[in-house]
């Protein structure tokens, strides 16, 4: 019925399913081993005071990972980066 009402009133419809086997075939940006580690912790829903200190880095180190990490997979905030990084099969939620 969502389809059918979205096709209806001129938008695309596209099944959660599909839309994530699309974004899995996306090609996957070139993080470092480090930022994919302040992902994850990112995913889980850290600041970025707990990332350094779990990760025994500077704060603003974590800073800079975050704004390559956002540049990198092309979004503008965490939130996106978490959902983008899902979607991509970057990071696997256990």
């Amino acid at each position: 019925m969502k389809a059918i009402r979205a096709v209806y009133g001129g938008q695309t419809y596209m099944p959660p399913a599909v839309a994530a086997s699309l974004a899995a075939q996306l090609p996957r940006p070139d993080l470092s081993a480090r930022e994919v580690q302040v992902l994850e912790l990112i995913v889980a829903g850290l600041a970025n005071k707990q990332i350094a200190y779990t990760l025994n880095i500077a704060e603003y180190t974590v800073k800079n990972h975050v704004k390559s990490i956002l540049d990198k997979l092309a979004v503008q905030d965490r939130t996106q980066a978490a959902t983008a990084a899902i979607q991509r099969g970057i990071i696997h939620l256990s």
